[in-house]
């Protein structure tokens, strides 16, 4: 394979970098010089010009005296027959030209041209032999490349013509620049028939760009990954800065590195002649007959890329259309959970005790196997991106294993149980949103603890974490009055600060005296924690607040002392958490919690209780497939152990165990058991066991 063809290879960047250019032609001041002189300096400019854009597209960044040619790999299909030559005697003939520089010819005035001219310092035209030179010879031949890297080597040595980059004169238009320019060698190529030098376009002619994804990278130093000490950095600047058809991608890369392919480079053709169009509908005849006829060649000699190119978009219109036409919203999206749960407790009769702990009767397990469901319908909204606002319906019929017809102990709940009569209902409506580094929750319905504060625990989830309800969280920090009102995050890098309000839901709507949002029962929570890849360690405060009949401290968890250590009489707690987890891979995680709370009774009696409660859990992921999790869960459910009125004489522990087998994306079957050893912290009540089987379906 001769050097010639490898001459026919270097014209597709060329000609991306004549029609990159080619946007400034339709706009280009003409200064009142001869015709002499502009045709000197519209070569000059025009050569400098390409051969930036050329180094932009097709080479690697290389130092000014490269100590070895470097390459970089295009995509070509130009046939040998296309090979462009220099003629010969069109060089010697634009090298004989005189430039004209009287005074007259260079003067200019805001009288006669009405914007600024920028005129380059004068350079020595390399010689007619020089120019005129043939890119390469026929040589010897060398092992084919693959069709697709097809390389340009571009060094000091290169037998092809060398340009020099001229600087722009800063001297009055009357007197010669003399600052010496700087000096780009590129090698280049001019395709034959397609035209004349094309003259860069004065900034104060270029029109308005209109605001859009493009238009943001306004100037060069916007793209991360280009310096000013790139070879290429002055072209770039030019068609960042003065063209705007070429501005880099989305998240602010040039990738000048990188290899172009020629969808690539038909897209950045595409891109300047849409910019083309633009100039010459506004700017009439500022484009020359020399200029339409580069752009006509660059269409037919890519028309099949751009046709394609074209193709794809149309199709993507049209498919955009058809979503936009039958799409729910343009905001909103639905993302919807359903858990069918067959479960069933197991266990000897066990003694039923009063708030006080006195004996009342024995009881025997009479539960059945049941089925239940739950279906979540999220409803979830951004009008910034950034933000969500959150709308939840469900409906809901599981077992309440802690209902009196059951087992009789909160210890034994499911995570997702309660009973709604199978009807839909809004179960959650919350705004979030972000303020500088904060995050900003508010809401009137469903919006609890756990979701404005970390419970540092990968079983938090209802639908794919631990089956039982005390196994999900800490219940002294996380499980109280709310439901209404909101919270402020403070994210400081692996540090993070919240603090937060919650009223609960049935007094925060309620105008009578003694409910709302500040008189009824409510949580104040403040957590610090620090979060990182190995180590997550949160401390939790929550205040809590229970109205007269009202009363659930520990939130429906643990005994019934714990919950209503002075039965239904008006009652303040504080509680205080730490959370931990420890993750030294992404398959294996051991953490846990401690809550102590401090309660007392505000009317009736000023008693006070102290209530503690601790788990240890242990994460096992993508445990036998992607996917799954084992996980255990051992603790001490919430126990009264001190009172002034009544505490639990035992204690009960919690022993749980499940796993999750991920079927696909959208399913998980969940089966798993808990045991209750001791319920309601006493040693005389035969242990309860719970059995699951829960499909989760996630849409």
């Amino acid at each position: 394979m001769n050097r010639t063809f490898w001459n026919l290879l270097l014209v597709s960047p060329a000609i991306l970098g004549l029609s990159s250019v080619m946007s400034a032609t339709a706009i280009a001041a003409e200064a009142p010089a001869t015709a002499e002189a502009n045709q000197l300096t519209t070569a000059q400019s025009s050569e400098s010009k390409i051969a930036e854009i050329v180094g932009e597209i097709v080479a690697e960044p290389v130092a000014a005296a490269p100590a070895a040619p470097e390459k970089l790999a295009l995509n070509s299909s130009v046939e040998a027959a296309q090979t462009p030559v220099v003629k010969e005697a069109d060089a010697e003939k634009l090298a004989s030209i005189e430039p004209e520089t009287s005074e007259a010819a260079l003067q200019t005035t805001p009288q006669t041209t009405g914007s600024d001219i920028e005129l380059a310092a004068p350079s020595a035209p390399t010689s007619a032999a020089a120019a005129t030179e043939p890119l390469a010879a026929a040589g010897t031949a060398e092992s084919s490349p693959q069709a697709s890297d097809l390389a340009v080597q571009i060094s000091p040595t290169d037998t092809a013509g060398k340009i020099e980059v001229p600087a722009v004169a800063s001297t009055p238009a009357t007197t010669p620049a003399t600052t010496p320019a700087t000096k780009v060698e590129i090698a280049q190529t001019v395709p034959a028939g397609m035209g004349g030098p094309i003259v860069p376009v004065a900034p104060q002619a270029l029109p308005a760009q209109p605001s859009g994804t493009m238009s943001q990278v306004t100037s060069v130093t916007q793209l991360s990954d280009v310096r000013p000490t790139d070879w290429a950095f002055q072209a770039l600047q030019s068609l960042v800065e003065r063209y705007s058809c070429i501005v880099g991608y989305p998240d602010g890369t040039y990738r000048g590195n990188r290899a172009l392919t020629r969808y690539e480079f038909a897209a950045g053709v595409n891109a300047c002649l849409d910019q083309i169009t633009q100039l010459i509908g506004s700017t009439g005849n500022l484009v020359t007959k020399d200029d339409l006829a580069i752009l006509q060649r660059l269409q037919e000699e890519f028309a099949a890329e751009l046709a394609t190119l074209r193709g794809r978009v149309d199709g993507l219109e049209a498919r955009t259309a058809e979503l936009e036409a039958n799409q729910f919203s343009t905001t909103t999206k639905l993302a919807g959970e359903a858990i069918f749960a067959v479960s069933d407790t197991f266990g000897d009769p066990i003694q039923a005790r009063d708030a006080n702990g006195n004996h009342i009767r024995d009881r025997d397990d009479q539960t059945v196997t049941n089925f239940g469901y739950r279906v979540r319908l999220n409803l979830l909204t951004s009008f910034t991106g950034r933000d969500l606002l959150r709308t939840r319906l469900q409906a809901v019929n599981v077992a309440n294993y802690g209902a009196s017809t059951a087992t009789g102990t909160n210890m034994a709940r499911l995570a997702f149980d309660g009973e709604e009569g199978s009807q839909f209902t809004l179960d959650e409506l919350y705004y979030r949103f972000p303020v500088g580094p904060a995050t900003v929750f508010v809401g009137p319905k469903g919006l609890d603890l756990d979701e404005i504060a970390d419970t540092v625990t990968p079983f938090n989830s209802t639908g794919t974490g631990a089956i039982s309800r005390f196994g999900v969280r800490n219940p002294a920090v996380f499980r109280g009055p709310q439901g209404a009102g909101g919270s402020l995050t403070f994210n400081l890098g692996a540090l993070r600060a919240t603090a937060g309000y919650l009223a609960g839901d049935s007094d925060a709507p309620n105008p009578a005296d003694g409910r709302g949002v500040f008189d009824g029962s409510f949580s104040a929570l403040g957590q610090i924690g620090f979060f990182s890849r190995p180590f997550d360690l949160a401390f939790t405060y929550t205040h809590k607040y229970n109205r007269a009949g009202d009363v659930g401290i520990m939130g429906g968890t643990g005994s019934a002392l714990a919950n209503r250590p002075f039965g239904q009489a008006t009652t303040q707690a504080d509680n205080y958490g730490v959370q931990v987890n420890f993750k030294p891979s992404r398959r294996f995680q051991i953490g846990g919690w401690y809550g102590y709370t401090k309660a007392e009774q505000l009317r009736g009696g000023g008693n006070d209780a102290t209530i503690q409660n601790g788990a240890i859990t242990l994460a096992l992921a993508d445990f036998g497939r992607q996917g799954n999790l084992l996980g255990f869960v051992f603790g001490v459910p919430p126990k009264v152990t001190e009172s002034d009125v009544a505490r639990n004489r035992n204690t009960s522990y919690h022993l749980e165990g499940f796993y999750r087998f991920q079927v696909n994306d959208f399913i998980s079957v969940t089966p798993g058991v808990y045991v209750i050893m001791n319920p309601e912290h006493n040693e005389e009540n035969k242990d309860i066991w719970v059995g699951l089987l829960r499909t989760t379906f996630s849409f």
